[in-house]
């Protein structure tokens, strides 16, 4: 059997962002951005990445695919929850919304694993019914959005709860980094809460029974091999033998 195929998402920017770096011909352009860590992590835990396009038609990628990650980025619309806009409200990018709507459906529709990070996580749990918060300051609790560190520096500490999939990957608590603004508020229909950090705030989610986990920290800029990408593997290695 061959190793699963890991289908990662990514951004689309106008190609104009990269200044000067791009001809004037080609400004008007847009580009798909992938950042290299999601790959490399999937490879070290034994997958096949494939960086994936919202050109092509959803079903079909779904269909070729063992194991998704839906991988960090924008703000998720507001909308979609049923809140107007905070002040400080990050940009959003409505079409990946849709896409990546659309791929998550997909995937639960035939089972397929799916790992969800930071705004994977956040977007996932909107899915499935729940709300996010919009805005957290520094200076907030364990002091989430730390950009001015290393995203491969641990931050601060997140507990996992006893009896959930993350429990079978992780000791009791674990060192994480912080590159998320916004958090998860009310809970999605039939999620479970898998860790929380020190000041309450949800870090991690999970669909008992169904091979689904989203986190908020970004375990593709931590040691490699990753539990979570192991995890995704296995499951989609499975995955992989139950399709054939």
């Amino acid at each position: 059997m061959s190793k699963p195929l890991i289908g990662i998402t990514g951004r689309r920017w106008p190609a104009q962002w990269l200044g000067e770096h791009v001809p004037e011909a080609m400004r008007d352009l847009h580009f798909d951005l992938h950042f290299s860590d999601y790959p490399a992590s999937v490879a070290a835990a034994g997958g096949v990445p494939v960086e994936l396009t919202r050109d092509a038609d959803v079903a079909a990628i779904i269909a070729r695919l063992d194991g998704l990650v839906l991988s960090g980025g924008a703000d998720v619309e507001p909308s979609r929850y049923g809140h107007e806009p905070d002040a400080d409200l990050g940009p959003t990018e409505p079409q990946r919304d849709d896409w990546e709507f659309a791929l998550l459906r997909e995937a639960r529709r035939i089972e397929l694993p799916v790992l969800g990070i930071c705004r994977g996580a956040q977007l996932a749990n909107v899915f499935f019914g729940g709300t996010l918060v919009q805005h957290v300051e520094r200076d907030e609790g364990s002091g989430h959005p730390r950009w001015d560190v290393d995203g491969r520096t641990h931050t601060h500490d997140v507990n996992i709860v006893a009896g959930t999939t993350l429990a079978g990957l992780y000791a009791s608590t674990i060192g994480v980094n912080s590159l998320h603004h916004q958090t998860l508020g009310d809970i999605g229909i039939d999620l479970v809460v898998g860790a929380r950090a020190s000041d309450g705030v949800v870090e991690a989610v999970e669909l008992p029974g169904r091979d689904f986990l989203g986190v908020q920290w970004h375990p593709e800029l931590l040691s490699k091999p990753d539990p979570t990408f192991q995890w995704l593997v296995k499951r989609a290695t499975n995955f992989q033998a139950r399709r054939r």
